[in-house]
């Protein structure tokens, strides 16, 4: 049975009773915001409503120990990939998305150095060897199937989508961007409901606190 908003939402009424206050806020959260995108008709709204969710999930209060957010996707994404023991994560990325995510990771549009040397900044200098760089370590972890390297880099492109949308860099329903916002949203809508489940799976982990919990 495919992870849908409705088939975990069915089976969060069940066990949020049981699930730790901070948990329970994040899985509400999360599938409140993956009923949205999977609502949504356009691939640019898709796009922010999954990373959103995806967002609502992850994302904690870190107070002075907060990580870069590079660091904690990877961190995160690594956790999950060894919690999941029904193997959802890894099926994915080698039998569902593996072309989709060699052509993400052969795309310059997603990789922010690239943006940095287009912008004339320093830090994309040598972007190219960078990229060429990157692409190798990719194929690696692809050859040898790490699965939490492989998303990571995955989530490292998709992070430079996101700001190219939410900050607007980007036109709605541009031309440009269609085929990466596509494989982007394809790869999102499987993962984000698998994360939100793996997390259920292990509600007695300690996920750390919801950002911005309610306030009475």
């Amino acid at each position: 049975m495919a992870l849908t908003h409705e088939v975990l939402k069915e089976r969060q009424r069940k066990e949020r009773d049981t699930h730790p206050e901070a948990l329970a806020l994040r899985v509400h959260r999360a599938l409140s915001w993956l009923h949205r995108a999977e609502q949504c008709t356009d691939e640019d709204g898709r796009f922010v409503f999954l990373w959103i969710a995806f967002n609502a999930a992850y994302a904690n209060e870190l107070g002075e120990q907060r990580m870069l957010e590079g660091e904690k996707f990877n961190s995160y994404l690594a956790r999950l990939v060894g919690l999941d023991e029904n193997q959802q994560l890894y099926d994915l990325v080698w039998q569902r998305y593996s072309g989709a995510i060699r052509v993400l990771l052969d795309n310059p549009y997603v990789y922010q150095p690239f943006w940095d040397h287009r912008n004339g900044l320093a830090v994309g200098d040598n972007w190219e060897s960078r990229f060429s760089a990157a692409k190798r370590f990719a194929n690696m972890a692809l050859a040898s199937k790490d699965t939490a390297s492989v998303l990571a880099v995955v989530f490292n492109r998709l992070y430079t989508l996101r700001n190219q949308l939410i900050h607007g860099g980007a036109t709605w329903n541009s031309s440009m961007n269609r085929s990466q916002l596509r494989d982007a949203n394809a790869i999102l809508g499987d993962l984000v409901p698998v994360i939100i489940g793996i997390m259920m799976d292990h509600a007695g982990l300690v996920w750390g606190e919801a950002s911005y919990p309610p306030v009475s």
